[in-house]
């Protein structure tokens, strides 16, 4: 396996002209269809949404929120711990894991989706994070995440996943915009998966206690730094 600070340097040095002429190939417009924010139904049952949010990211949404309503939220009202590698205890999530996923409403759906009339829309747009300014598309480079499930389309480097907007004309100004965005998430991912590796001291959380690992170091599920 390729070592991250090779993948971050390839990252640093993906050619945005090459990302947009990929995502012009696939073709993407974005139907407002709310599937990106809102839980999905499985066998298993509902699945809630979720979006890795890095730690500067939350802190520019609860920025936004304070900007548009005057009162900043608290990091617990933007951010959860990401669920993997938790266990369900008697009080709720506990253990460790590793980043934060964007807050979710008792269904499951992104708290900052809206929706009215069946058209769907982010109520922190200019500020939502990387991963979902993204979505559908990522890039295949290790230390990189990607939306769950395999990719549906691929063009070089580009991966294309499940979206009803896929396959709809681009133009080239929203093709460079949004690979721009793509190469900056990619080199984002990299430098927090390096940090996170840097800093990382294993914990022992007692019970119906969460630890989340994220570049800046430990951190209850409150996002309160545990040094």
């Amino acid at each position: 396996m390729t070592s991250l600070s090779a993948e971050l340097e390839r990252a640093r040095d993906l050619e945005t002209d090459t990302l947009a002429d990929a995502i012009e190939r696939i073709g993407f417009e974005c139907t407002r269809c709310g599937a990106c924010c809102t839980h999905e139904e499985t066998e298993a049952g509902p699945e809630p949404h979720t979006a890795t949010v890095f730690p500067d990211e939350v802190r520019a949404l609860q920025g936004a929120v304070d900007e548009e309503t005057g009162e900043e939220p608290a990091w617990r009202d933007v951010a959860r711990p990401m669920p993997y590698g938790l266990s369900d205890g008697p009080d709720g999530p506990e253990g460790e894991t590793f980043e934060w996923a964007l807050k979710t409403d008792a269904c499951g759906d992104c708290v900052f989706y809206e929706e009215e009339d069946g058209v769907g829309a982010c109520g922190v747009h200019t500020d939502r994070p990387l991963i979902c300014e993204t979505y559908p598309f990522s890039v295949a480079l290790d230390g990189t995440s990607q939306p769950m499930g395999e990719a549906v389309d691929e063009e070089g480097i580009v991966r294309a996943h499940e979206c009803e907007g896929l396959g709809r004309d681009i133009s080239r100004d929203e093709a460079e915009e949004l690979a721009a965005a793509l190469k900056e998430r990619a080199v984002r991912e990299l430098e927090e998966a390096i940090a996170v590796r840097d800093t990382y001291e294993p914990a022992s959380p007692e019970q119906g206690e969460v630890v989340v690992h994220d570049s800046e170091g430990a951190k209850a599920g409150d996002g309160t730094p545990l040094k």
